[in-house]
């Protein structure tokens, strides 16, 4: 009979018994699999909510900006051939209550076409145009929850915003392009774009933006349409965006997110791939008796290591099924659990793709860590096995190949799948070092077990006989712990990192206002002002530095040529960046490499860069 259909016999006979013995197995693969399936799946889904709702979330179909200036009239023309289109300006100011309450606020003034997509939400007026409507001659504005509460303001309440005086005229719960702007410093104020205009915020000098969002014609290409405006206006400094890739800042936070929580799954794996092979090396010890009587009827090493492949590889296959049931199971409880709370939009499903990464991890993983006691079982002799000698070294065959090959295999997907693949390599190569580590603490363990039983007697003499023998755990056991323990500490002290920078460093070093846009000839009247409100002034609590806005220009001496910048470097070519002075190095300054300037420094200007 051959060899082949032989081993499928015997295995199917040996699986009819169940998976007793490979519980171990069976768990520590499908929770490893189960984790980079649900880190895939969640990720994909809020890709796929950004995607379908693009439009909503840039705006339009294409979104040109620009900082500190206004668009010219060949620009607007440009903009107005395009389709429909609508402007936007922001400019921060102070904003004040009845009641003297100030804070810093974010002014957006917005036309008529706005919003070209999706639709803005309101508490307390039926849409955007009643809401900004003047009353009494005072111009409307659409005031965020939070700035309300700070202020105690009311819907019809009036408040200072630089040197405008509006009336809330609604709430304003959401903007359907919000989340493509990122980040706000401040409470958002929506205003008309002509209050803005004439407020004299966005004259020239101050840190202001426009933008313009343009809804295209159906079956146009907004990405190639960005790049022929930008080839026409070679010398606008534009920033564009398209729908394609509205939110760019949130999708590279998905990215790192899956990236952790699949790192996470993958160091799992790897710790539990010590399980597997502990579970596959102890199934084989049991089977041993069997094995010796198939090799002495004259069974080849072949047949033997045919027939416990194809059931590991059996029972891996479940392994991995039940974790892909998890794992994908797991963004569709989330989408119940969540509902419509979560910041950012999703399509909970079921995504074939990262299911089946996660299937290759599991099948690499498995293949890794349980070929090798394969080996060790197809080259014991007969005699060996009946005896039960010590196993000698690890030979060099298929076995030894396909494990070294699954294991590189296993660390160039994760490099490849990973968003930041140097990143990655890093750490693979820290969890391979520390499984190094950890395995040669385990044999120094079990050398000073040998070394140190002749020293006892009694229990404490078995118990390090059994550490130092040839079946001792502790050369499996420490790798297994270690990487484990590694991983949990890695866990919470990311999060309590986390928490820290939020509910700690970041209330410490914020301020607690801040003041823009002071005349240069009131400088020193502004101090009086903030000393007479705040009591003395001191390092810790005032900090006033001249403030201007520039571009760069030039690196090391040679022009920028924008073509040979890359994409994702472009924004601090393409946008002012701040530019201050300060002599003596200010408290929490956080300077990570070099060292701060002397306070009578006198030679070229130095710079301090974030």
């Amino acid at each position: 009979m051959s060899r082949t259909p032989l081993a499928f016999r015997l295995a199917a006979r040996e699986l009819r018994s169940g998976v007793r013995g490979f519980r171990i197995f069976l768990a520590c693969l499908a929770l490893g699999v189960a984790a980079i399936a649900a880190a895939g799946s969640t990720a994909e889904a809020f890709r796929q909510g950004l995607a379908s709702q693009a439009r909503e979330i840039l705006g339009g179909d294409l979104a040109f900006s620009i900082e500190n200036r206004d668009f010219t009239p060949k620009e607007r023309q440009t903009f107005d051939k395009l389709g429909v289109t609508t402007y936007a300006a922001t400019a921060r100011a102070m904003a004040q209550a009845p009641s003297g309450e100030r804070r810093l606020v974010n002014l957006r003034g917005v036309d008529g076409q706005f919003p070209l997509a999706g639709a803005v939400t309101l508490e307390g007026a039926p849409n955007l145009q009643t809401a900004l409507a003047d009353r009494n001659g005072v111009p409307g504005a659409a005031v965020e929850p939070a700035l309300m509460d700070r202020l105690n303001l009311k819907i019809g309440d009036r408040f200072e915003a630089g040197p405008m005086t509006l009336v809330v005229g609604a709430r304003l719960t959401g903007e359907p392009d919000g989340l493509s702007r990122g980040f706000a410093i401040a409470p958002r104020v929506l205003v008309r774009g002509d209050v803005l205009e004439g407020s004299g915020l966005l004259a020239p000098g101050g840190l202001t933006s426009r933008t313009v969002r343009i809804a295209l014609a159906p079956g146009q290409d907004p990405r190639a349409i960005g790049k022929a405006v930008q080839a026409s206006l070679p010398d606008s400094r534009m920033r564009v965006r398209d729908r394609l890739d509205a939110a760019p800042g949130a999708r590279r936070l998905i990215d790192q997110l899956e990236y952790f929580l699949g790192f996470i799954g993958l160091a799992s794996l790897v710790a539990g791939g010590l399980g597997v092979a502990g579970a596959v090396s102890a199934y084989l010890s049991a089977r041993e008796p069997a094995i010796a009587v198939l090799k002495a009827l004259g069974a080849q090493s072949g047949l033997i290591r045919d027939l416990h492949l194809i059931q590991i590889a059996v029972l891996a296959l479940l392994g991995i099924a039940i974790g892909l049931v998890v794992g994908g199971a797991a963004p569709l409880i989330l989408g119940q659990l969540a509902g419509s709370s979560l910041p950012v939009p999703a399509l909970f499903k079921i995504y074939p793709l990262p299911l089946a990464k996660a299937a290759l991890f599991g099948f690499l993983a498995a293949a890794a860590f349980s070929l090798l006691p394969l080996a060790r079982a197809r080259v014991t002799p007969p005699s060996a096995l009946f005896r039960r000698a010590p196993k000698g070294r690890l030979p060099l065959g298929v076995e030894t190949i396909g494990a070294a090959l699954s294991g590189l295999g296993l660390a160039a997907l994760a490099v490849a799948t990973a968003p930041t693949p140097i990143a990655a390599a890093i750490m693979i190569a820290g969890v391979a070092v520390s499984f190094g580590l950890l395995a040669a603490l385990g044999r120094s363990a079990a050398w000073a077990a040998g070394k140190a039983r002749g020293l006892t007697r009694g229990p404490a003499k078995l118990g390090l006989a059994n550490l130092a023998g040839p079946r001792s755990a502790a050369r499996t056991a420490s790798p297994a712990i270690g990487l484990g323990v590694a991983l949990l500490a890695c866990v919470v002290l990311i999060q309590s990192a986390l928490l820290a920078q939020v509910s700690d460093v970041a209330p410490r070093t914020a301020p607690a206002m801040v003041f823009t846009e002071i005349p240069a000839d009131q400088a020193a009247t502004f101090d009086a002002t903030a000393a007479s409100v705040m009591g003395p002034l001191t390092e810790d609590t005032y900090l006033r530095m001249p403030f201007v806005t520039g571009r760069i220009i030039a690196v090391k001496g040679k022009p920028i040529d924008p073509k040979s910048v890359k994409p994702s470097a472009r924004w601090a070519f393409d946008n002012d960046i701040s530019l201050s002075t300060l002599a003596k190095e200010p408290k929490n300054a956080g300077v990570v490499a070099g060292r701060w300037w002397a306070e009578t420094d006198a030679g070229p200007p130095k710079l301090a860069l974030s």
